[in-house]
């Protein structure tokens, strides 16, 4: 692994790439952008969750989620509704256009799993599942420390 291409970063690059696109190109005949199908997701499983409260769910920034949201009632796949309690909060929830789109996206989920894992076998997948779940704790610890 002398070459800078066979580094560990690049190669996590080129699979973060590739991944994005090959969802791109799934998604895009549903007319959803790759970032938009966690949304979906999160909202055929929990309707009429609040923007705060899906922001949190999503782990992105409040800003962000306004724009996608718009976005997607834009192209009637959302719909926003008042609290029927607290008039000020607008809770989310799915059209019937967006729960049929959202099918179409978890065939298209399964075809980009199936995709990328083709070729491993259950203890491969299990390994690499180990290694990300311990990237993804290294990383969190590094931000806690880095923010404190």
């Amino acid at each position: 692994m002398n070459k800078k291409e066979d580094s560990l970063h690049d190669i996590f690059l080129s699979v973060m790439r590739l991944h994005y696109l090959r969802a791109h190109m799934l998604f895009e005949k549903d007319g959803i952008h790759p970032g938009q199908s966690s949304l979906l997701r999160v909202l055929f499983h929990h309707e009429g969750l609040s923007q705060k409260e899906l922001a949190n769910k999503l782990r992105i920034a409040p800003a962000t989620l306004t724009v996608m949201i718009k976005r997607m009632e834009k192209v009637d796949l959302l719909e926003k509704k008042p609290d029927d309690v607290d008039k000020r909060v607008s809770r989310i929830y799915l059209s019937e256009k967006g729960k049929e789109v959202y099918k179409n996206v978890e065939q298209s989920m399964k075809i980009l799993e199936k995709d990328s894992f083709n070729h491993l076998t259950t203890e491969e997948k299990l390994i690499l599942r180990r290694l990300l779940m311990q990237m993804v704790d290294n990383l969190r610890i590094s931000l806690k420390e880095n923010n404190s």
